[in-house]
């Protein structure tokens, strides 16, 4: 079954891209076939999508190359595919996480824009003028009276009978396959004068051929290669968690890059245009029952054993009967976007600017500027979250021993021990929010600060060890200590190569250790003891319930307990 629906599919995406409609069913072959052998996401089908497509053709546009040569083609596949096993090797699945769901979103809305777009002068015979493409959607919508007539009822009745199809259960999944042969039944019978897909190309009985690359092509489709590797990477990652392996096994992310890779080294020497996990494809596999591997495999096979018996029949599907399933196919695009956009709007303004500014992009710029722009506006947005989410929150030890919250001290109270946690990345955006929420130090005659800095990276940035050099000598200044508690050994290793170490003293950082509050009580005491000996009192107050008891700044606002005496002691 998904074999069949790659007929359609693929012809219509290779065809709304500019390049040859059989370069589209080709890459629903070896693709689909090598993809799913080799992928960890067991279920994942490797083949066409409409955002490699397009992606695609823009990156032929900007090189200046004919999209319908076959060597262009043979390059711009097999550099993508080189691009997913390096970002493979380099176990670079991690970066995907950086794009958010806001430009995720915006992105694959205006993909689905494109895709509507891209077929309006075969479903209606009228292609509107413009590059936006939201002004060719208007455009097109305005100038509704010089539509063509017989494209448009064909369009529209392909539409009516997917929509009468899909209301039966058994029939949904092979919807658009009952609409594409029953519209192409109806205008061979009727004889309607329409376009048809042999009109724009010949559909081989035959297996894809070799096909050579053309080396000189190489420099100028670099850029594009790695636009639409990470659209491919980008759509596919999103594969293993929405259909989990049947047997429980895991999925991987990288695992996935290096089948795609290998996917597309080798469908760029059988004529397949790039291709990469399709989550409509993986869709139809799972709803006709697909529980292994092997569907992806058979998928490519059928489709194989289809064009070398009814390749002349393919050649008789109208294009209009074609523009109308990618008007469908669009429209469920944007219509199963639909919970994701009122998400985002309802999280977040900054989240919803990103997946406004995405969309735009993706309807006004080439792809490959536009996913360049939308990690962009996703590392932005990840920047400014990491910088807000830093904060000091203030406890105090009650007469139980437990840690309870409290503001974070204005000034730090001299012949005091005073506590911070700092929760944060040491991002040098956060800093001066840092910097403005540490107590002044003015008149903190004997006092000891402790910052609790545990979880923080092991590579701070050089203003984090600026800021505390700062901070310690304006304390020493006032007669006052800065102790750093619960250190991870990477970040020990950069303080001592900032020479902080010195400023601090020989007891003045406290490395992690694996009790969680073991370097607190550690830097507390020692604190404890230095702030007594300033003041010439032997007796400091260490027991439990004492008098001025530390004050810790907790990233959770939990009690700081994990409710045992000995650590509440």
């Amino acid at each position: 079954m998904t074999g069949l629906f790659s007929i359609p599919e693929g012809m219509a995406y290779a065809s709304i891209a500019g390049f040859n409609p059989v370069a589209g069913l080709y890459a629903g072959i070896v693709p689909a076939i090598v993809g799913s052998l080799a992928a960890r996401s067991v279920l994942m089908v490797t083949t066409l999508t409409s955002a490699i497509a397009l992606t695609s053709q823009s990156a032929m546009s900007d090189a200046g190359l004919d999209p319908k040569d076959a060597g262009n083609v043979a390059t711009l596949t097999l550099m993508v595919g080189v691009v997913m096993l390096l970002m493979a090797a380099l176990r670079l699945g991690a970066v995907m996480s950086f794009v958010s769901n806001a430009v995720m979103t915006g992105f694959s809305t205006g993909i689905a824009l494109q895709i509507i777009t891209g077929v309006l002068e075969d479903a209606t015979g009228y292609q509107p003028e413009g590059h936006n493409k939201l002004y060719q959607l208007g455009a097109w919508v305005a100038h509704i009276a010089d539509w063509q007539l017989a494209p448009t009822l064909v369009a529209c009745a392909t539409v009516a009978v997917w929509a009468v199809s899909r209301r039966v259960r058994r029939l949904e999944p092979v919807a658009l396959l009952i609409a594409m042969v029953v519209g192409s039944a109806a205008v061979a019978l009727l004889g309607t004068d329409v376009e048809l897909v042999a009109d724009i190309s010949r559909i081989p009985s035959s297996l894809p051929g070799f096909s050579a690359p053309d080396l000189s092509a190489v420099p100028k489709l670099l850029g594009g290669a790695v636009a639409v590797a990470l659209v491919g990477l980008a759509q596919a990652a999103g594969i293993g968690p929405s259909v989990p392996n049947p047997d429980g096994s895991r999925s991987s992310v990288n695992g996935d890059f290096a089948a795609q890779g290998l996917a597309n080294v080798t469908g760029g020497f059988v004529q397949s245009l790039p291709s990469g996990g399709s989550l409509s494809r993986t869709g139809v596999a799972v709803g006709a029952g697909a529980r292994t591997r092997w569907a992806g495999v058979f998928s490519g096979v059928l489709l194989a054993v289809v064009l070398l018996v009814c390749a002349p029949l393919a050649e008789h599907i109208p294009m209009p009967v074609i523009g109308g399933l990618i008007l469908v196919v669009g429209g469920e695009l944007i219509w199963g976007k639909r919970r994701d956009i009122r998400l985002v709007v309802r999280t977040s303004w900054m989240s919803t600017g990103a997946m406004a500014a995405t969309f735009l992009a993706t309807t006004q710029l080439p792809l490959q500027r536009a996913i360049v722009l939308g990690a962009v506006l996703s590392l932005l947005l990840y920047c400014a979250q990491a910088a807000r989410r830093a904060r000091l929150v203030g406890l105090v030890r009650d007469d139980t021993g437990h840690w309870r919250t409290a503001e974070v001290p204005e000034r730090l109270p001299p012949g005091e021990v005073t506590v911070l946690y700092y929760e944060g990345v040491s991002f040098f955006a956060e800093l001066p929010q840092l910097d403005a929420a540490l107590p002044e130090v003015a008149g903190a005659r004997d006092a000891v600060l402790v910052l609790v800095v545990r979880g923080v990276p092991d590579i701070p940035s050089s203003t984090m060890v600026k800021l505390l050099q700062r901070y310690v000598r304006d304390l020493d200044r006032q007669g006052g200590k800065l102790i750093i508690a619960g250190a991870e050994p990477g970040l020990v290793r950069i303080l001592t190569a900032g020479r902080l170490d010195r400023d601090l003293g020989t007891d003045g950082i406290v490395p992690a250790s694996g009790a969680i509050f073991a370097p607190l009580e550690q830097a507390w005491a020692t604190g404890t003891r230095w702030s007594a000996r300033r003041r010439g009192d032997p007796a400091h107050p260490t027991e439990r319930g004492g008098r001025a008891g530390p004050r810790l700044v907790g990233s959770d606002g939990s009690d700081g307990s994990d409710g045992s005496d000995e650590e509440t002691s």
